[in-house]
């Protein structure tokens, strides 16, 4: 099974994708891809370590989460990857186009044929205000981009506002 989660900032995403995992009754381990740049990025990061259960693995992976995933993907463990907008802008903020284009193929090529159940977060960006510069921009692209092409191909998709999933797909 493979799952991909959407929401706004504070939506309650990845508190249904913990929930998600929880209930699949397997080993967890938790892909976080979070860079902690400044104080309030610690405090969001140390905020979603303490809404873990204690007893699930955590990968730190920012860059390369293709490799991540196929290291630690097994039949009876759910991998909950939280989140891919962040790991989006640690790939476009490297300005490395080809570390980009070839991480996200890496991704996009080896998700869908992990043993077990993968649960992917990600923030939807692309219903505001097109933002006012070139990077910006670039990354609401990109993001929708790798969003559509996910969606295509999971079995699961879910949008998450005010706490509230409404089912996308199947």
């Amino acid at each position: 099974m493979k799952e991909l989660i959407l929401g706004g900032a504070r939506s309650g995403k990845s508190r249904l994708a913990e929930q998600r995992a929880k209930a699949t009754r397997q080993d967890v381990l938790y892909i976080a891809t979070a860079q902690a740049f400044d104080r309030e990025m610690d405090e969001r990061i140390a905020r979603h370590q303490g809404d873990r259960p204690a007893h699930w693995g955590t990968v730190e992976e920012p860059v390369y989460l293709a490799r991540a995933l196929q290291s630690h993907a097994a039949e009876n463990r759910t991998i909950l990857v939280d989140c891919l907008t962040l790991w989006l802008s640690n790939l476009l903020c490297m300005d490395d186009s080809v570390l980009f284009g070839k991480e996200k193929q890496s991704l996009l090529d080896c998700v869908f044929s992990l043993p077990g159940h993968v649960i992917l977060v990600s923030n939807e960006v692309g219903q505001g205000v097109i933002p006012d510069n070139a990077l910006a921009r670039r990354f609401v692209d990109e993001a929708g981009w790798l969003h559509q092409a996910l969606a295509a191909q999971c079995d699961q998709v879910t949008f998450v506002t005010a706490g509230i999933a409404q089912q996308l797909k199947p």
